[in-house]
């Protein structure tokens, strides 16, 4: 998967948390900095030891129960990035 594909599920998943309700302060600053990381991960391609699978992995159980819709978004990013190798 290319990364403009991963920018694209970025952005779905800001739609989704946008739009699924309310959503904890905790959740939505993790949300912030894993799309930094991603960015982060994607301009520089160096950093082998990120944080980013872990910290998307984290966020998919968060948005379990209340943000099916993020959960689904969130599942395919960590696919893609599996993909890409991170």
């Amino acid at each position: 998967m290319s990364e403009n594909n991963i920018k694209s599920l970025l952005q779905q998943l800001r739609q989704a948390l946008h739009e699924g309700g309310t959503v904890d302060e905790e959740t939505l600053a993790m949300a912030r900095t894993l799309d930094k990381e991603i960015s982060s991960f994607i301009a520089s391609a160096e950093d082998v030891n990120s944080p980013v699978l872990d910290d998307a992995i984290a966020l998919e159980a968060r948005f379990a129960v209340n943000l099916p819709v993020a959960e689904k978004v969130i599942r395919e990013l960590i696919d893609s990035l599996g993909r890409i190798g991170i």
